[in-house]
């Protein structure tokens, strides 16, 4: 069963249950203001409900199938987003001092050079530099002006103020190959998912037998105590019987006195048999959610007869393989840490990406420095070759393979456990039904055997000695037959444990 599946009849098997739950509390029998009649069905999905490590268990669920969604989108590609601001002190400059100094006087030395020309020329013609001379002159200061004007202005053009800059990239990444890190990634969290269900399975049957021994023990004590109660009313008969004989002087004071010694036990045993039943109920009502001042009565209460297993039981060890949960969940823990050796491998192989983004920076230099934002965009791949690692990644895939070795190991002591399980608990339901055959016929006896012996009693043939003993023997054989027949239910529990199959 995939986990998309096993993730669908979960919810389905959810929503029946709440279902369920709603329908058995609108069912109940309220009598009074706080007192209410359960059924074991009931009662589990109750205690199902309430549990908060089954509500942990569920949380566990949803953590698992979020992060497989997430690994999931390592197959695709990721678009970030990322910008800057720095303020710097100084800002880059493209030329010395000297050399700004140089171009921006310029025109001086130009029109220093033109007057020394004039000047030169003055020297060899008087007559030339009468007439040429003022011409020089205002030739270079003309010229002297226009470049320095132009120096300046290229030494200015030349200032970068990178005193504030700003940048920002939105940058495209898709993986190529990874080494099938992400392949297996993505198994290990879908395996993670389905452990957490599996996880949740176990804890679920464990709180339903946790319910179902309590609730069986209600039933147990409660059948108690109405042994108790009609075994103190025996006495309570036989001590007024026996003083009324004492009175009459056919029985002894020694008779009267045993009568009520056995008198008080009984009362003394039916006490403890309801503070034990009170406790138990207490507990179950915790169990359930149910406020602990709550009186409730239980179906079973009233059980009388439980028909046994015809034919007995046989261990079915593939279908309890099948179902159990702890199974399933080595298997898959086993499963998670063979990917886990192809993680640990694909860190050290080569992976090869695309990469594709858009800069844009402030100040600029794609047209010549410039206080505004331009940018531009590339396209690459990017290849990452591991050369040497002093064999790490040797060391970490043999740790990862023994790690996987040792899940193995636990898978196969499992199955060993399990077997040896299924069959015990096969052989207790068969011995049970036994045991409760056999104190079937037990109370056949010892009901025929305090009705001859209260007969007998009446007829004053029998002693109260014997009375006392017959009933004692009534008591035994009756709570054996009571704790056979909770044992019977107990063992059907257990062996739906052992097999998996306990909803």
């Amino acid at each position: 069963m995939d986990a998309s599946k096993a993730y669908s009849i979960y919810n389905m098997y959810d929503t029946m249950k709440k279902v369920f739950i709603l329908t058995s509390l609108l069912c109940m029998t309220v009598i009074g203001n706080a007192q209410m009649t359960l059924s074991l069905d009931s009662c589990r999905a109750m205690a199902i409900e309430n549990n908060k490590e089954l509500l942990i268990g569920s949380e566990e669920i949803n953590a698992a199938h979020y992060k497989r969604k997430a690994a999931f989108t390592n197959y695709l590609p990721k678009i970030s987003a990322t910008a800057g601001y720095m303020r710097t002190q100084k800002e880059i400059s493209l030329l010395s001092k000297s050399q700004k100094a140089t171009i921006s006087n310029m025109g001086t030395t130009v029109g220093g050079m033109i007057e020394q020309t004039g000047s030169a020329l003055g020297q060899l013609s008087p007559d030339l530099a009468q007439q040429f001379g003022p011409i020089f002159t205002i030739l270079g200061e003309k010229l002297g002006d226009t470049f320095n004007q132009v120096g300046q202005s290229l030494v200015d053009a030349l200032r970068t103020d990178t005193r504030n800059m700003y940048a920002g990239a939105i940058t495209l990444t898709q993986p190529l190959y990874m080494g099938g890190k992400i392949r297996a990634y993505n198994k290990i969290t879908q395996y993670a998912e389905e452990l957490a269900r599996q996880q949740h399975n176990t804890g679920m049957q464990e709180v339903i037998l946790s319910t179902d021994q309590v609730y069986w023990q209600v039933v147990s004590l409660s059948n108690k105590k109405k042994l108790a109660e009609s075994y103190v009313a025996l006495l309570e008969k036989l001590n007024h019987d026996v003083n009324l004989m004492v009175n009459e002087g056919v029985a002894t004071k020694a008779d009267g006195l045993s009568v009520m010694v056995k008198l008080n036990e009984a009362e003394m045993t039916l006490t403890k048999v309801e503070d034990g039943l009170s406790l138990s109920k207490m507990l179950l009502c915790q169990l359930c959610g149910i406020d602990l001042t709550t009186h409730i009565t239980l179906e079973d209460e009233s059980i009388e007869d439980i028909p046994l297993l015809e034919g007995g039981v046989v261990a079915d060890l593939e279908s309890a393989f099948a179902n159990r949960p702890e199974i399933r969940s080595l298997e898959l823990a086993h499963m998670m840490y063979k990917q886990k050796v192809n993680v640990e491998r694909a860190e050290h192989l080569p992976s090869l990406a695309f990469v594709g983004s858009y800069l844009v920076s402030n100040p600029s230099v794609f047209n010549s420095f410039e206080n505004k934002f331009r940018g531009m965009w590339n396209v690459g791949v990017m290849l990452q070759v591991p050369i040497w690692n002093w064999r790490e990644g040797h060391y970490k895939v043999q740790a990862a393979k023994s790690e996987a070795r040792i899940a193995q190991y636990k898978l196969e002591e499992a199955r060993e456990k399990i077997e040896l399980q299924v069959n015990q608990a096969s052989f207790k339901v068969n011995e049970a039904a036994k045991k409760l055959a056999m104190a079937n016929k037990n109370q056949e006896k010892a009901d025929e055997n305090l009705r001859y012996a209260t007969l007998g009693f009446q007829e004053g043939v029998i002693p109260t000695s014997n009375v006392l003993e017959a009933q004692t023997a009534w008591l035994s054989a009756q709570s054996d037959k009571i704790d056979a027949q909770i044992d019977v239910k107990l063992t059907e529990v257990y062996l739906q444990r052992s097999m998996g199959t306990l909803r």
